[in-house]
């Protein structure tokens, strides 16, 4: 009997241990899969880790490059530097390229660039007309303003050589980059006039004022005009004039132009809205004023972005129309093109600094609209600069 109970024991005493030892095993092989799992999931993270680092340098390196071209000066890398910078941005994929600061250069859609004329050739005749323009990298508006004028220019004297020059470099490159359009800056235009051996050449300025880009490219001619006859052409609004009381018909043609474009009914406000300059020339906004008050346009308004004048300032000009009791109001740029400051100052309403944004959060008005127009793209302003054209030309005749 006590044999029997002594097998019973060591029989209950291996099931004990067999037991144990299966727990045992068990335990070990659940620590071994959540190690197992602890280390893919640290394997995981640190690849997302790596991939994420990777795409962040990818897009700093795109706006590394864009921030290159985004000057004024030409050097010998310029054309190098533009197409690396596409190349860069090419090789993205799309969520990289939303990591881009600058993705807007590249990535905002402004239109076909292929539309456009640069007018880059070398002229082909010993009178030129050189349309001079700041620029704007927005190519349908480039193509219905600056391309514009140019077209009724080269209509209105087909026996000269029509072609165009930027000031703006920054302008030249973006799109270059972005769309591979050559346009000549003012030094490759003149060069070309010079090789061709042009005799006459006709500068027509596209700009609205003789403002400070009006000085820079005046002087700009300087080392040109001992090989060529140069003749400057007066730019949109004509000379300054003394104060604000002071107009031309040039300022009154372009005033009853823009009015008639804008087509804004009376009991509704126009805005303009100008670039502003520092320039002793803004005065020049303050004489459009004047002739809308003097043309009967009671519901214009003219301001610039720059707030120079001060009172053309924004949060001015909105206090002018509130007081004036205007409840609906339309923004329009007074700039020869709609590009950056008409698609962004003026009209982004995600950025709240834009006069968009500021006329809505002054809650004083029931509805603002925005006509993104350039000056350039209104047939009757076309007409005034052939008519400036015209004036030097008669002079070389």
């Amino acid at each position: 009997m006590k044999y029997v109970k002594y097998i019973a024991v060591l029989a209950l005493a291996a099931c004990m241990a067999l037991v144990i030892a299966g727990c045992s095993s068990g335990s070990a092989s659940s620590a071994s899969a959540s190690a197992s799992a602890s280390s893919a999931s640290a394997s995981a993270s640190a690849s997302s880790s790596a991939s994420a680092s990777a795409d962040a340098a990818a897009a700093a390196a795109v706006d590394e490059l864009i921030a290159k071209i985004q000057v004024q000066e030409r050097t010998a890398t310029t054309d190098a530097d533009c197409k690396a910078a596409k190349d860069a941005w090419d090789a993205l994929t799309d969520a990289q390229k939303e990591l881009v600061e600058e993705g807007d250069y590249f990535g905002r859609d402004t239109g076909d660039a292929s539309k456009d004329d640069p007018l880059a050739a070398k002229p082909d005749k010993e009178n030129e007309i050189l349309v001079v323009s700041f620029g704007t990298s927005f190519n349908d508006n480039r193509v219905a303003t600056i391309g514009g004028v140019e077209k009724a220019i080269a209509a209105a004297f087909p026996e000269w050589s029509v072609r165009r020059a930027f000031t703006a470099q920054i302008i030249i490159n973006h799109i270059a980059a972005r769309d591979g359009e050559q346009i000549n800056n003012m030094q490759q235009a003149l060069d070309l006039a010079k090789e061709a051996g042009v005799k006459n050449l006709v500068i027509a300025p596209t700009h609205l004022m003789h403002g400070a880009e009006y000085d820079e490219l005046v002087a700009a001619l300087e080392p040109y005009k001992a090989d060529i006859n140069i003749v400057v052409a007066e730019p949109l609004l004509g000379e300054v004039g003394a104060d604000a009381t002071v107009i031309n018909d040039d300022k009154k043609a372009v005033a009853e132009a823009v009015v008639a474009a804008a087509a804004v009914p009376e009991d509704q406000a126009l805005v303009l809205m100008g670039h502003g300059t520092s320039h002793e020339a803004n005065v020049t906004y303050n004489q459009m004023q004047t002739v809308m008050d003097e043309l009967g346009y009671k519901n214009v308004f003219i301001g610039t972005v720059e707030g120079e004048p001060e009172d053309t300032e924004c949060s001015v000009v909105i206090d002018k129309v509130k007081d004036a009791g205007f409840k609906n109001v339309v923004l329009r740029p007074l700039m020869v093109v709609a590009g950056d400051h008409a698609n962004n100052d003026m009209a982004d309403p995600e950025d709240p600094e834009s006069w968009f944004s500021q006329f809505t959060a002054a809650g004083a008005f029931d509805k603002v609209d925005c006509q993104i127009n350039g000056l350039g793209e209104i047939p009757a302003v076309q007409a005034i600069y052939v008519a400036h054209v015209k004036a030097v030309v008669d002079q070389i005749a």
